[in-house]
């Protein structure tokens, strides 16, 4: 498997960080259009001492995280490679059509898939997969927005 953004690539580009980071690996990527990342799922995960402590399993709401920080990865590096966009942050602004197929839990590796349905100026509409072992864990239409700089305060 190759690396086409390995983490100081993936710090550079998300505001995230450890124990909030998602994304571990980008392993392809197209400039608008799609990109693939990896999350590995460890025990040593924060939200696993909560959710849930004799059974643990990573909560749907992170995986959707999961999905929104592989989305604002391709658009970054999409801006990125049109020469604009630089100082951009992209902002997690909607959910639809969230579906969840599958437990993920400490051990696994998910497959983050994500793949861009819609860009208008500074607004992103992506379709995310996250798979495990190649069986459908969840999916879901999310939506960006993406804030220049100078709008930060």
């Amino acid at each position: 498997m190759s690396v086409v953004m390995d983490i100081h690539d993936i710090l550079e580009h998300l505001p995230q960080r450890p124990p909030f980071l998602m994304v571990d690996r980008v392993i392809e990527l197209i400039p608008n259009e799609s990109l693939v990342a990896i999350k590995n799922v460890t025990m040593n995960e924060p939200f696993f001492a909560g959710h849930f402590p004799a059974r643990p399993v990573m909560p749907g709401v992170l995986i959707l995280e999961a999905l929104a920080q592989a989305g604002g990865l391709l658009a970054s590096k999409s801006m990125q490679a049109e020469n604009r966009g630089d100082d951009y942050i992209y902002f997690f602004a909607g959910v639809d059509n969230a579906r969840f197929k599958r437990i993920v839990e400490p051990g696994d590796q998910l497959r983050l898939e994500v793949s861009v349905m819609k860009v208008r100026r500074d607004f992103w509409r992506i379709q995310g997969i996250a798979k495990v072992d190649g069986e459908l864990a969840c999916s879901a239409e999310l939506m960006s927005i993406g804030k220049g700089s100078e709008t930060r305060d």
